[in-house]
């Protein structure tokens, strides 16, 4: 990390060339009052960047292009030249190219993540279905960096200003759905939760709300019987969690109960995502629990319909620059914390003056 706190080095994918990522890099960059909190590197190649600041009206946006990530620039915008090639990008278009370059620019970026060049990694939105190859056989960036890193487990958790949500699985068809809901899998991702929101959110007792799978959370075995293996798995994580449920997931959001909770774990993607994108303060970040490493992402997609168009808002992205740059302080304080009992109020400490600095950009 480049002096001490202070600054910490963030680095970002390019995501699909004919999608918003660029596009929001640029805009979530150009204020020159994010180089007082961060130094970012771009995992891309000055031509796509290039390409991208001519469709952005009154665009200032200067870099300091490296082909070496020893020799980076700490009061400008990095660029890592991933390719020298001369690329076709086709805003708003399913290509070979978007696929083939945004794989390239995850690689570069996951190895300067993984040898500690980078302090966190922002991840711009990939087209699944495009990136998916022999090389890329994973669903999405979070399995992706589960293998990478090779950890037996990983959380995905959506963050909000007033709620966390955590998914047991993440993009599974529901006619599979019932065979991924297992005690073993449900205490997993309750603990991932409990550690992530005590390492990285500065939460010293976190609260943990549990969804059920079906509707009424079961209505006691008449509606399904997956809450009962809900239930053996909330049991076992009270001894050492402060974990409750399983609530009947419409209820429990509908009623704002959510608001009591430091965080909620629902069993599939939609139960969690529906609510969270409907009822988070501000822009939502989608955070990778349970790496050694801090990986975030805003929480929508490619948005081809709008690529190239001046039209994509960067308010998510910068949400999850932000959370980076907390995320890296609050995990040094922990750790730190640790290692010197005596500074046992660090960590919030160095959140609050990463809030106070955050606001005054």
């Amino acid at each position: 990390m480049n002096n001490d706190l202070q600054k910490p080095i963030i680095g970002f994918t390019c995501g699909d060339l004919n999608g918003i990522g660029i596009e929001l890099i640029i805009k979530s960059l150009s204020d020159n009052r994010i180089l007082d909190v961060c130094t970012p590197v771009i995992f891309a190649n000055n031509k796509s960047i290039n390409f991208y600041k001519k469709t952005i009206a009154g665009s200032t946006f200067n870099v300091h292009i490296t082909r070496e990530l020893a020799k980076l620039n700490f009061k400008l915008v990095n660029v890592f030249n991933c390719w020298e090639e001369d690329v076709a990008i086709n805003p708003g278009e399913l290509t070979e190219n978007g696929g083939k370059y945004a794989l390239i620019s995850l690689k570069l970026a996951t190895e300067a993540l993984k040898d500690g060049v980078i302090d966190a990694l922002v991840t711009a939105p990939i087209h699944k279905k495009n990136i998916h190859s022999e090389e890329f056989n994973y669903s999405g960036h979070t399995p992706y960096f589960k293998a990478v890193f090779q950890v037996k487990d990983v959380l995905m958790l959506m963050v909000a200003e007033n709620m966390k949500v955590g998914l047991v699985t993440e993009h599974v068809p529901i006619a599979e759905l019932v065979k991924y809901i297992t005690k073993e899998a449900i205490l997993s991702k309750i603990k991932l939760m409990n550690q992530s929101l005590k390492t990285d959110f500065g939460i010293d007792k976190p609260k943990i709300a549990v969804l059920g799978l079906n509707p009424h959370a079961g209505d006691n075995g008449l509606i399904g019987k997956e809450e009962q293996i809900i239930q053996l798995a909330i049991k076992d994580a009270k001894q050492s969690i402060l974990t409750f449920g399983p609530y009947s997931a419409d209820a429990f959001f509908a009623r704002g109960m959510y608001e009591k909770f430091d965080g909620v774990l629902a069993m599939y993607h939609d139960q969690g995502l529906i609510p969270f994108k409907s009822l988070a303060f501000g822009e939502g970040v989608n955070y990778t629990a349970g790496l050694p490493v801090v990986r975030t992402s805003p929480d929508h997609g490619t948005a081809f319909d709008i690529a190239g168009k001046d039209k994509a808002d960067p308010a998510s992205f910068l949400t999850a620059i932000y959370e980076a740059i907390n995320i890296v302080k609050l995990r040094f304080a922990y750790f730190d914390a640790r290692k010197n009992p005596l500074r046992k109020t660090s960590a919030r400490i160095i959140a609050n003056s990463v809030d106070e600095r955050l606001e005054e950009n």
